[in-house]
Order: C-alpha cells, then sequence, then structure tokens
C-alpha cells in the first residue's frame, strides 16, 4: 500500500512540474510576444520629434524620464508598433549615437527624420520612405539674400546647418561662394544661429523651415525646386526612412507592410499635424 501511495506521490510531483515548466515557458513565449519596440529619435528635432512634459495630443513617456516625446516621428512610431502587435518605447539619443544604437541591438530602429543615405546604407538598413522632404534655404525677411531665386544668388553669403546631415556636408558645398561656418549640434541651434545673425542663411529641409516659421516669422524660406539652380540631390537624400540593424530584415520586411498602408497624402497630413501642436506653436 506504501508503495502505490509513493508512486502516485511520485506521479503527482511530474505532473506538477511538467505544468510548471510548461507555465513558465508559455509565460516567456508571451513576455518574447509583447517585447517592447525600441524605436530612438533626438525628441529635439521639431516637427519631427520633441520632447514635452505630459501626454497631451498623444505623446509617449521617454524610457527613464519623466518627460514625453512627441511630432510626426512619434506618430509614425505609434502607428508602427501598433502594426506590429507590440508596446512602443522611445529611446532618447544624439543624431550621431541613432546609427550605433541601431548596429549594437540597444534599440530596433531609428524613426528620427533620416536619410537613407549611401553612407548610412553600409551601416543599417532602411525601410520604405515615410516621408518625403525637400530641401531648402532659411534666411531673415530684412536679410539681402531674401529675393534669392537660385543657389547662384547666395554666393558670398555666411551659412551653417546641424552637425553629421547632409545638408551641412552635401548641399552647402554646391553653394559657389558660400562661408560655410562650423556645424550646428542640432536644428534648434542653427536656428539660434541664424535668428542671432551669426550667419546670412542655413540649409535644413522644408518641414524643419515651415516649424521654424512659427518661432521665427521673421525669417524666410527659400526654395528653389523646379529651377535649374537647386540643389544636386539623389532621392534618396530626400526620402526620409526608418533604419533598421541588417540582422533583423524581417523587421524591415514588416514596417513595409505597414508603410504600405499608407500613402503620401496621409504623410502630409500628419506632418501638418504635427507642425499645428508643436511645442514652438503654443
Amino acid at each position: 500500500m506504501k508503495k502505490v501511495l509513493i508512486l502516485a506521490m511520485i506521479m503527482a510531483i511530474s505532473v506538477s512540474t511538467v505544468f510548471a515548466n510548461g507555465s513558465k515557458e508559455a509565460q516567456s513565449s508571451s513576455e518574447s510576444a509583447v517585447k517592447p519596440l525600441r524605436v530612438a529619435m533626438e525628441c529635439g528635432y521639431a516637427p519631427y520629434n520633441w520632447t514635452q512634459t505630459d501626454d497631451s495630443n498623444g505623446a509617449v513617456r521617454i524610457a527613464d524620464s519623466n518627460d514625453y516625446a512627441f511630432g510626426y516621428d512619434v506618430m509614425m512610431a505609434k502607428i508602427v508598433a501598433e502594426g506590429l502587435g507590440r508596446p512602443l518605447e522611445i529611446v532618447k539619443l544624439d543624431w550621431d549615437s541613432l546609427v550605433p544604437a541601431v548596429q549594437s541591438g540597444s534599440v530596433d530602429c531609428v524613426i528620427a527624420g533620416q536619410s537613407p543615405t549611401p553612407a548610412r546604407k553600409e551601416m543599417v538598413d532602411f525601410t520604405e520612405p515615410y516621408y518625403y522632404a525637400s530641401v531648402v534655404c532659411l534666411t531673415t525677411q530684412d536679410s539681402k539674400f531674401a529675393d534669392a531665386k537660385g543657389l547662384s544668388d547666395l554666393n558670398g553669403g555666411s551659412c551653417t546647418s546641424q552637425l553629421g546631415t547632409l545638408w551641412y556636408d552635401t548641399c552647402l558645398p554646391q553653394i559657389e561662394g558660400a562661408k560655410i561656418l562650423p556645424a550646428q549640434e542640432s536644428a534648434p541651434a542653427m536656428l539660434v544661429a541664424l535668428n542671432s545673425g551669426r550667419v546670412d542663411f542655413i540649409c535644413t529641409d522644408m518641414p524643419t523651415a515651415q516649424a521654424a516659421l512659427v518661432a521665427y516669422p521673421n525669417m524666410k524660406i527659400l526654395s528653389f525646386v523646379g529651377t535649374d539652380d537647386d540643389f544636386e540631390l539623389s532621392q534618396s537624400d530626400i526620402d526620409i526612412s526608418c533604419s533598421v540593424s541588417k540582422k533583423n530584415p524581417e523587421l524591415t520586411k514588416a514596417i513595409n507592410a505597414i508603410l504600405a498602408t499608407m500613402d503620401e497624402n496621409d504623410y502630409n497630413r500628419m506632418m501638418a499635424d504635427a507642425i499645428k501642436v508643436q511645442p514652438l506653436s503654443n
């Protein structure tokens, strides 16, 4: 009788162990399935992304911070995360740290107003574009360059742009006779340089320029698009895409499938909404 009881106890323990292990495996699988999508951005590049103190307009809390992030990139990140069925986590990084973060695997992707330039493509993969941004110049309305009709009219002017961007590395050198000053660390810094009179004009993309006019109504956009005296740029220079690790082609494919459900009209509407609610507009 004792042998029967002992055998029954052993069987019960075995069954319990199997169920416990199965439960742990199921829990682990469940946790893996809802692993947050870690998206990196500057959180300081309106209207693409910025930092604010509350969750108004649908802002998302920044990881390891009491602040929140919002802007066009956050809107897009929310759409991507929802499409993937994963919670969203925004990671705030400096511009130069974005690509290395993807390469190291500390974030899943970057959604930060990035262009898929050939140099960046050597380091990370890019999705299809989630915005198309023409390149323009910004000057002040009282500047001697305010009536410029093309790049040749900017000859002799002093200028700058943001560090590590095609605006600074590729576009400004195309302006013959331009006095190119050291690059600024951020988009807000280059706007301050222009507003303070340290430079005659800066180079940026159209959304950034449109957002700047809200804070600096004394500025004027110089767009030479459609003329023979414009910047020479490839399509990849004006495309804005998400960067993903080369080790994760499945994620690139999944994001592309989500983007395929949207079109340029959707992008322009979202960008207009972002510009309306950016902190500088309030």
